[in-house]
């Protein structure tokens, strides 16, 4: 049985060796990269379109990246980089809702499944700025470490934790429709 390569020896194997490997570093992260862009973007077509492009400026990219350093913080980084880029450029098209609520004619003593609960919470964190929202969801839906988030965005561990306790006090809110 194969043994998985870590993506730094992989991405040296690409570099010196087999420029083929490469489709192994996209089948591991496409799914995640889009789902990550996808929460920044709020939308499935350009959150794989920018995911489509950080793969080719990745690849193009590839021998400058540092082997000693950990390849999926960098390949999200240009994936934030290309996202952040986009919201930029079309910023007056999606307008930041200030006052918005949440329907409250459920009934509070209903059962949710997972599902609805994790489809509360997403609607609730798209309400947050990405300031606090990209972090929140690198570490939870993610499953990012401090350090990593700290990479990818280029902002120090302190920020982070900051960051991330900011963005659950105003999920709260949001969630509770305060």
């Amino acid at each position: 049985m194969d043994k998985i390569i870590p993506d730094e020896k992989l991405v040296e194997k690409i570099c010196l060796e087999d420029k083929e490997l490469y489709a192994q570093i996209i089948r591991r992260y496409e799914k995640k990269l889009i789902k990550y862009a996808n929460y920044l973007l709020a939308d499935q077509q350009k959150a794989v379109d920018i995911v489509q492009e950080a793969f080719i400026k990745a690849f193009i990219n590839l021998n400058s990246f540092n082997t000693k350093k950990k390849f999926s913080s960098w390949i999200y980084r240009i994936v934030h980089n290309q996202a952040v880029n986009l919201i930029k450029k079309y910023r007056k098209e999606v307008p930041l809702k200030k006052d918005y609520t949440l329907k409250s004619d459920q009934d509070i003593e209903e059962e949710y499944s997972q599902k609805e609960i994790v489809e509360k919470v997403k609607n609730c964190l798209k309400q947050i700025p990405l300031i606090y929202s990209e972090p929140l969801a690198l570490f939870f839906l993610e499953e990012k470490s401090y350090g990593e988030i700290s990479d990818i965005l280029k902002i120090p561990t302190g920020t982070v934790a900051t960051r991330i306790n900011r963005a659950k006090i105003i999920l709260k809110k949001i969630c509770q429709n305060k």
